[in-house]
């Protein structure tokens, strides 16, 4: 073989490994067909009327989130499962809820996601939805349920009701963010600038402490350990920007600084 057929075969060679790695790296990647009936007009009318975010969003920007809350359906499976019934309403508030945290991040995009499974309800640990015992409104899931989240759909819809500063659906997206460097720690070390995560785990730290000895008025549950704290101030800092201004002010500058800022409330 002379040098002139060596390179073409190594060359195709390189171009067969590149095609490989490409279709087992994008190849699962395809869009998800999004009904006809999914317009802008349709949309932007479910957001206006539940999702607070949303309305105070000036007009070009709401348009904006449009287009991210249409990438989201088109690139993220929704499945209803244990009898529930996915309604276009339920979609876009889970599409919206994925693009809240991140929608001051213009290039993020949500690449440990596959898909959303929605049951009708609570569930346990087991995935029952029958136990006496159920209280799980949401969780990402592991193993088997790598790269999938499921959501109660009645927490889903609670989570858009004006009078709450919880929003599972915000919550466990708050997760997936702060997995993405691979450790779910309440350090979302993509977004964070690095001159932020001292002062940051510090302020954490110190308001965990303050919940669990019960001087602190943020909900019991951030006190859980630092992902949960995380994930429950995010949902507060989105849900109740001004309230959270308020009342923790430090808190609020800083996860202003993390997620670029919130639309007030």
């Amino acid at each position: 073989m002379n040098d002139s057929s060596y390179f073409i075969v190594a060359g195709l060679v390189l171009f067969a490994i590149v095609l490989v790695v490409y279709i087992f790296r994008y190849g699962g990647t395809k869009k998800i067909p999004v009904p006809a009936a999914f317009t802008d007009e349709l949309m932007g009318e479910i957001l206006e009327k539940q999702v607070r975010f949303y309305r105070h969003l000036p007009t070009d920007e709401q348009q904006t989130f449009l287009t991210r809350v249409r990438y989201f359906l088109e690139h993220t499976k929704i499945s209803a499962e244990k009898g529930a019934v996915v309604t276009d309403e339920d979609k876009v508030l889970i599409a919206a809820s994925a693009t809240i945290p991140l929608f001051h991040f213009k290039l993020w995009v949500y690449r440990n996601l596959t898909e959303v499974l929605v049951y009708p309800d609570y569930f346990d640990e087991r995935f029952s939805i029958a136990s006496e015992g159920r209280n799980v409104a949401g969780m990402v899931g592991s193993g088997a349920l790598s790269s999938k989240m499921i959501l109660s759909q009645q927490a889903l819809r609670n989570g858009f009701l004006n009078m709450s500063a919880d929003n599972t659906a915000i919550h466990e997206f708050v997760h997936l963010i702060d997995k993405a460097d691979g450790e779910v720690d309440g350090i979302p070390e993509y977004l964070i600038p690095k001159s932020l995560i001292e002062p940051w785990v510090k302020e954490m730290h110190k308001t965990i402490r303050e919940i669990r000895t019960g001087e602190s008025d943020i909900r019991e549950y951030a006190g859980t350990n630092e992902a949960e704290f995380f994930a429950v101030v995010s949902e507060y800092f989105f849900k109740k920007p001004a309230l959270l201004q308020e009342d923790h002010p430090k808190l609020y500058r800083m996860l202003d600084h993390i997620y670029g800022g919130a639309e007030e409330s």
